[in-house]
């Protein structure tokens, strides 16, 4: 995206909650599989997150075994791979969308922190771009079992007009999200 006369520049951030111990780890090696990865980054992944057992010892105490499919928190080093691996699905998906439905957007994704931007001349053409798009990333997100942090999103908008500039909010209430005011922008 560049500055261009007379065109303002809207931005949407907003982050991607991450809870690896709700997360479905059998859709990962299917996602694998789908893509076309090789069967041993399948076979990986499937061997590593599920089919665990364990069980507790203290002093004379054994407990029995159970279940530990889902062992990858948040802190651990490879809970950012296994962001990113989820993440990159569904930002395909969602990116094919954008394309088929002809939404000017353009998106940048930090792992669970990402941006939408869009640039028009009405703001409020750029807030539905933005409406919509955001609607769209929910829905393939909630299906992975992951979802939008809506106290974190945030609204940014960006003119080189030299008059004053007061843009719209941006109504998420639908989407059971906040209504976004302008930030200090």
């Amino acid at each position: 995206m560049e500055w261009v006369k007379n065109i303002n520049t809207s931005m949407l951030t907003f982050d991607i909650s991450q809870f690896f111990s709700s997360l479905n780890h059998y859709l990962l090696p299917k996602f694998f599989d789908k893509a076309g990865f090789d069967l041993k980054a399948s076979k990986f992944f499937g061997n590593y997150l599920v089919g665990h057992q364990t069980k507790y010892i203290w002093n004379n105490f054994s407990s029995q075994l159970f279940s530990v499919d889902v062992e990858v928190s948040q802190g651990l080093a490879f809970s950012p791979i296994l962001s990113t691996l989820y993440l990159s699905l569904v930002l395909h998906i969602f990116e094919k969308q954008l394309k088929n439905l002809k939404i000017p957007i353009s998106f940048l994704s930090f792992v669970n922190n990402s941006l939408l931007i869009t640039q028009n001349k009405s703001l409020s053409i750029s807030n539905s771009f933005l409406f919509c798009s955001y609607q769209i990333i929910s829905s393939p997100l909630k299906n992975v079992s992951l979802k939008l942090e809506y106290s974190k999103t945030k609204i940014f908008y960006f003119s080189h007009s030299t008059g004053s500039f007061n843009p719209p909010s941006l109504d998420l209430s639908p989407l059971n999200s906040p209504i976004l005011q302008q930030r200090n922008t």
